[in-house]
């Protein structure tokens, strides 16, 4: 357990706030997206492939053509931009992705993800406390209205609720087990993107000053958007929840995230 106990930053890093003619351009854009997808003899709303896939390979090409550029372009940003678009032709990746939502409140949006078949979604409870409304979207189809079925603020969590059955899911882990330097990948909606994956490894367990437990310290790429994001291990279980930074003197800035064991506690009382 580390003894570096600043204080971590949540919504000022992780929740990505969105003014009131950004949400209805993008809420606009969406609707005309169903229509038109509605139109298609599929059985569900489609969205069409996202323009900025195109631009993260294309960008991505551009970095590799470019191995002469000097090194000052070798900044997080291109290197948070290479992975993802290198994680993009992982076939486990892919499969992740059908279960990470965008969580649209009307103010703003995060991450989260699917834990079950009939719509139970788990995210971060300050992802969705000052809601307008509440909005969930799959990155086939969506959006779905939610309800939130239980709150739990003393472990940053809520699990909310859709209707519908048959939905794709992720394995939520009942134990947080892990390796220091364990790998691991995760998938949200950072900076204005959705379903952005990328990877990191576990540095350990620390204390939180917000929290009711223990959290995980990651050395990751984490940025504002991945709040609710799923910390997925080798075996593609979710072990924690992303719900914040921390500058650190050891290893700079960290995400932290909420063990899943935290969650069953909560749940099973």
């Amino acid at each position: 357990m580390t003894d570096d106990k600043r204080p971590e930053t949540m919504d000022e890093d992780l929740y990505e706030n969105l003014d009131e003619e950004e949400m209805y351009d993008i809420l606009q854009e969406k609707k005309k997206e169903l229509k038109e997808s509605k139109k298609s003899d599929r059985s569900k709303p489609k969205r069409p492939f996202p323009k900025w896939v195109f631009w993260l390979i294309a960008l991505f090409m551009v970095i590799n053509i470019g191995a002469a550029i000097p090194s000052i372009f070798s900044l997080p940003a291109i290197d948070f931009v290479k992975t993802s678009a290198q994680l993009m032709m992982n076939d486990d990746i892919q499969e992740y992705k059908k279960s990470v939502v965008l969580v649209d409140t009307g103010s703003g949006k995060g991450t989260g993800f699917s834990i079950s078949p009939d719509g139970y979604i788990l995210t971060n409870e300050h992802v969705i406390d000052e809601r307008e409304r509440l909005w969930i979207y799959f990155p086939d189809d969506g959006p779905y209205e939610a309800e939130v079925e239980q709150t739990y603020p003393e472990i940053d969590l809520a699990l909310l609720k859709i209707e519908g059955e048959d939905f794709p899911y992720l394995d939520l882990a009942s134990q947080t087990t892990f390796d220091t330097d364990e790998h691991f990948y995760f998938i949200g909606n950072p900076l204005r993107f959705s379903g952005i994956a990328n990877e990191g490894t576990i540095i350990g367990r620390t204390e939180s000053s917000n929290i009711e437990s223990d959290v995980l310290m990651l050395q990751a790429p984490v940025y504002k958007g991945n709040s609710g994001s799923p910390v997925i291990n080798q075996d593609g279980q979710v072990i924690g929840i992303i719900y914040a930074t921390r500058q650190t003197d050891d290893f700079g800035k960290v995400g932290l995230a909420i063990p899943s064991d935290a969650f069953y506690d909560k749940y099973q009382q």
